[in-house]
């Protein structure tokens, strides 16, 4: 996953794509093998004495589940992690987000108050509050219309020209055949190929 690129990862359901990116955002532990993130290598199993590197703002990410806190307004889902890390300029993250996600209408709503792609767009900014190096998404299309899922690439390729890597999983060939720099196609846990969007 390269800054300033897309990388996508595609396969029918079972594949590993969701466990791979759960391993790369350290929420799980792979059985074997290595992560490396920017020069350091985590290798697993881990020993002993030793935990789960916090990847975190370095790496953040979005699953298809999105994870809102369904009692807290979407501003204060969004400002959470802020608050959490002391973040002296939340506030002002906040409203760039805002501005930038045109959620001005709808950010002071609860997350049942909210249409899905709204719901997408506030978990996507609070990804983002952090500012990451890194952004995995997973399925962050699947509970959109064509429209919404437009205006889902047009924020990827803003966050391109930002320098952040994002490696995201997909089922729709088309969304990444518009989005992606780089594609691999995993079958039962193992990369059967990958290259560039015209493969």
């Amino acid at each position: 996953v390269e800054p300033g690129m897309v990388t996508a990862i595609v396969g029918p359901s079972g594949a590993g794509k969701s466990t791979i990116l759960r391993c790369l955002a350290f929420l799980e532990s792979p059985s074997a093998g290595s992560v490396e993130l920017d020069g350091s290598k985590y290798h697993y199993p881990l020993g002993p004495n030793q935990a789960a590197p916090e990847p975190w703002p370095k790496v953040t990410a979005v699953f298809q589940e999105l994870f809102l806190w369904p009692h807290y307004t979407l501003r204060k889902n969004i400002l959470l992690p802020l608050e959490l890390r002391n973040i002296a300029d939340a506030e002002a993250r906040i409203e760039s987000l805002v501005d930038r996600f045109d959620m001005a209408a709808f950010i002071d709503r609860y997350p049942n108050q909210a249409s899905g792609g709204q719901r997408q767009r506030a978990a996507l900014a609070r990804a983002l509050a952090l500012n990451p190096s890194y952004l995995l998404l997973d399925e962050i299309t699947s509970a959109l219309d064509v429209e919404q899922a437009a205006s889902i690439i047009n924020h990827l390729a803003d966050l391109k020209r930002d320098g952040i890597g994002i490696l995201m999983v997909t089922h729709y060939l088309g969304f990444l055949q518009r989005a992606a720099d780089t594609i691999i196609f995993m079958e039962n846990g193992v990369v059967e190929e990958a290259g560039t969007r015209e493969i």
